[in-house]
């Protein structure tokens, strides 16, 4: 065998060879973005913690034990109540912000190619970037409800465990994937502000976080009721509580529809790039 027919086998036994997926690829890219967020854990994580902690706080010393619930929550603390509702809110927001300011900060520093380059397909992308934004999502909520439990704000006493798992994995995939279109769909940083004021702090605030929507007088109850982030927040309140204000399997089928469109919406852009590819 000549030189040249002995090099040309050993560069083709370099090369790696890829099934269906590129699982090596994908587990870096999601690491990166875990990595990403893990760098500076005191705005990522400790941040919206201490928020959360804060809220529970004030709320507290407002109303102590004085704050009671009428209609589907008659009889509950209203301290109660809140919790579950801002652990929610917490991972929302950060899920968003995750894959948003990933894909923002990648196409402001032109270091996009650093993912686009690799050999990941569409829905290697989808996956590896909104599973870097589910693990901070549910890592900062998890965080917020030890430290409300220990430090005795609130009693997170669990009813109903399924609730809980699906409501905050499908509310981080949901809010993880519109992140990543918001990322992808903004040239700026600006625009990206626009859509979490405009978009994500009306909607997670007017979601029944801080109050039963039921004392809301109509158009507002059936807005409220059309907002999706409401049965979020309610199936996952659900879960502590026993109790909630629509049916929690119609809240399933809502929170397992958007995380779908989400993830395809996502996959769509990636494989069109769409303000990615010239």
């Amino acid at each position: 065998m000549t030189d040249t027919a002995a090099d040309q086998t050993s560069a083709h036994r370099l090369v790696r060879q890829y099934g269906k997926v590129n699982g090596l690829g994908l587990w870096t890219l999601f690491k990166r973005e875990i990595g990403r967020f893990l760098k500076v854990w005191m705005q990522t994580v400790f941040a919206p913690v201490v928020t959360t902690l804060l809220f529970m706080t004030v709320f507290k010393l407002a109303f102590g034990e004085r704050g009671r619930l009428m209609g589907d929550f008659e009889g509950l603390n209203y301290i109660e109540f809140l919790a579950p509702g801002l652990i929610v809110m917490a991972i929302l927001q950060n899920a968003f912000q995750n894959t948003s300011s990933s894909l923002v900060q990648a196409k402001f520093n032109s270091t996009y190619v650093d993912f686009l380059m690799p050999p990941l397909s569409p829905m290697e992308l989808t996956v590896g970037f909104i599973g870097g934004s589910v693990v901070r999502g549910l890592m900062v909520a998890f965080i917020s409800a030890i430290g409300i439990q220990l430090s005795g704000l609130a009693d997170l006493t669990i009813v109903h465990l399924w609730p809980i798992l699906w409501f905050s994995v499908t509310s981080a995939i949901a809010l993880g994937a519109l992140g990543a279109i918001g990322g992808i769909w903004a040239d700026k940083f600006d625009h990206l502000s626009a859509v979490t004021n405009f978009v994500i702090v009306p909607l997670t605030f007017l979601s029944g976080t801080f109050y039963d929507i039921k004392v809301m007088s109509e158009p507002f109850y059936t807005l409220a009721r059309l907002d999706p982030f409401f049965y979020m927040i309610d199936g996952f309140r659900y879960g502590f509580l026993g109790v909630a204000n629509s049916s929690v399997i119609v809240g399933v089928w809502v929170t397992g529809f958007l995380s779908v469109a989400g993830i395809f919406s996502v996959w769509l852009m990636f494989r069109s790039g769409y303000k990615l590819k010239a």
